[in-house]
């Protein structure tokens, strides 16, 4: 169940947020959404569930406009976090369960299944309020997926957290995708989408500045990482052709070169010299790409 995305656009009182956007998510796939604050996201995120009606373009989902005949296959995580803090765990669940169909039991069954698989059964009970942070999210994220949605879409899910409970949520959306759930998630962090994805779309602006399969986007676009690492002096690496841009840290020399093809003579230079303990040629990174693409760090 393909979404595809074609030409979609919003403007705001003459402000445009949101500037042709041409994406196809395939089926199964875990797809980032990157970029800075006022990029477009979150603005992207409510037209394809239908909060937002676009200025221009299209959305299908399975070839079907997204209506309310397909909304209980899709679940949602919002950015700003909507669960009532005076009510139960329990009760939340519930409420939100039955709005997608579900049946008591079978809300009650998931919810014990995954609170169990998020090691915190004894929440069952307690109000929204009383709970952390980190726990009020994997309530969220329960909310958003307790009806098994076959497409998801999670704004920010890890914003805010520790360590452990982004790794917590992390293996869940993980597991989610394994399922064959279909996950789109918005972030700020490059290694999320480095770690979890296999597409991504970098909005800046409201514009789509490049989008696609991770590993093609790598190799497109042609820079590459060079790591080397030793005693010797190799400042004069600094000045030699392709080389862009050159850091060193201690014993380590990281170099960022126009092309591969600049790594042999880089490599047949420093073998002059002697032992190095290592020379490794890496893909850039997403950080570098977006740097490039959109001209400063997220």
């Amino acid at each position: 169940m393909t979404l595809e995305l074609n030409g979609l656009s919003k403007s705001f009182n003459g402000q445009v947020a949101v500037d042709d956007i041409n994406l196809k998510v395939p089926a199964g796939s875990m797809y980032g959404f990157l970029g800075g604050n006022g990029a477009g996201k979150t603005t992207t995120f409510r037209m394809i569930l239908g909060l937002l009606q676009p200025s221009s373009g299209s959305i299908t989902y399975n070839d079907r406009k997204i209506d309310y005949d397909v909304t209980n296959e899709i679940g949602y995580l919002p950015e700003e976090r909507g669960l009532h803090p005076k009510l139960k765990v329990d009760e939340q669940i519930r409420y939100l369960g039955q709005l997608k169909g579900m049946s008591k039991r079978d809300i009650d069954t998931k919810l014990t299944e995954w609170l169990e698989r998020f090691e915190v059964p004894e929440n069952r009970s307690k109000r929204i309020e009383k709970l952390s942070k980190g726990n009020q999210q994997k309530i969220q994220l329960i909310a958003s997926i307790i009806h098994d949605p076959k497409l998801i879409i999670l704004d920010e899910p890890f914003s805010g957290l520790d360590p452990v409970n982004v790794e917590t949520l992390k293996t869940a959306v993980k597991e989610l995708n394994r399922r064959g759930a279909t996950i789109i998630f918005s972030t700020h962090r490059m290694e999320h989408v480095e770690e979890l994805c296999e597409s991504l779309c970098i909005l800046n602006k409201g514009k789509q500045v490049v989008s696609g399969n991770i590993d093609q986007i790598k190799s497109d676009f042609g820079q590459k990482e060079i790591i080397i690492e030793g005693d010797h002096d190799v400042e004069f690496l600094r000045n030699m052709p392709g080389v862009l841009d050159m850091k060193q840290i201690r014993r380590k020399s990281i170099l960022k070169i126009e092309d591969e093809k600049y790594a042999e003579p880089i490599f047949n230079e420093i073998v002059k010299l002697g032992y190095f303990k290592r020379f490794q040629v890496n893909e850039p990174s997403i950080n570098d790409i977006f740097i490039s693409k959109v001209g400063h760090e997220l």
